[in-house]
């Protein structure tokens, strides 16, 4: 029983003790983010991901087509597959 009662106490001690140490540590990280060298590393973190992002969306807007119109040449315009395999209209529907 006392070693039950000495587990539960150092846990609770341990608990409020971390709480404390929590807390304190959490003004500071609030205080650095808030600061201006973070804010605008921030803001060029965020300018360089939405660069990227663009830069990836005309990529993919550039090759889909092409690559779409390999598989449904009726439907996009390109080339035949070239794997020898036939695409008709009726299989995919009217839509598309």
């Amino acid at each position: 029983m006392i070693n039950k009662l000495t587990f539960v106490t150092g846990l609770a001690v341990g608990y409020v003790l971390g709480a404390k140490a929590g807390r304190e540590r959490y003004e500071q990280i609030r205080k650095l983010a808030g600061s201006p060298p973070a804010q605008k590393a921030g803001h060029a973190a965020a300018e360089l991901g939405r660069g990227a992002g663009a830069k990836a969306g005309r990529a993919i807007g550039d090759h889909l087509p092409e690559r779409v119109g390999r598989h449904l040449p009726d439907r996009f315009g390109g080339r035949p597959a070239t794997n020898g395999t036939s695409v008709t209209a009726p299989r995919y529907g009217q839509g598309l």
